[in-house]
């Protein structure tokens, strides 16, 4: 169970977010947990405007990214098949203080997620929304192929979590996206871009959220 340190960190945009004792770094931006989840993983893949997305996430974390998901698709009543992965999860407890200020901390695939966490492999359904949780390195772990209308890369940054972002684990996860579909993540690192292109994906640079100057979209053919 990863361990953090507590009480968690409020953010200036209302929502919440933790520090990660392993990785010395905070699961999300500190200047605003939930406007990094919209801006720079959901309208970065324009998951915000899909019918009916497939978003595959590595690095599950508090939960943030997958919360506005659900919010989001619940609100435009729009189907939802979301698959993440996740190396050190938290505590139960953990989750459901970060969740209570995000609109879908009452939704009920929410509430199954958190009264089976951290049972793995984790597969729950409510309506047309479906949640699927490894728990696992995802560098190591088997991704579907040609699958993803949408991948949040959210792992820990570059210098700490490397494993996540390698040329050769970049280049699987092109694979699991479907033609056409993005790839959204906060690090604008020369090396992330270069792995990215690598991939054959078209890569795009992006204003950031408040603290970080740029973010990275990048689509496959």
């Amino acid at each position: 169970m990863a361990e953090y340190v507590a009480p968690i960190c409020l953010t200036p945009d209302g929502s919440a977010t933790l520090y990660s004792a392993r990785y010395g770094e905070h699961y999300h931006n500190r200047n605003g947990a939930t406007s990094q989840a919209r801006h720079v993983f959901l309208e970065g893949t324009f998951t915000h405007v899909a019918t009916a997305p497939t978003v595959l996430e590595i690095g599950f974390g508090v939960g943030v990214n997958f919360l506005e998901t659900l919010a989001l698709m619940r609100e435009r009543e729009t189907p939802l098949c979301y698959r993440a992965f996740e190396f050190d999860p938290l505590p139960r407890a953990a989750l459901a203080a970060v969740a209570q200020p995000h609109a879908a901390h009452d939704h009920p695939l929410w509430r199954a997620l958190l009264d089976a966490w951290p049972h793995s492999p984790l597969s729950l359904t409510h309506g047309t929304h479906k949640v699927d949780i490894e728990f696992c390195d995802a560098s190591l772990a088997s991704l579907p192929i040609a699958w993803a209308s949408a991948i949040y890369l959210d792992g820990f940054s570059p210098p700490v979590n490397g494993e996540l972002w390698s040329e050769t684990f970049i280049a699987r996860l092109a694979d699991a996206l479907l033609p056409g579909g993005w790839l959204a993540t906060y690090s604008a690192a020369s090396a992330v871009r270069r792995a990215l292109a690598q991939a054959g994906l078209k890569v795009h640079r992006r204003a950031g959220v408040a603290g970080k100057r740029e973010c990275l979209s990048a689509q496959k053919p």
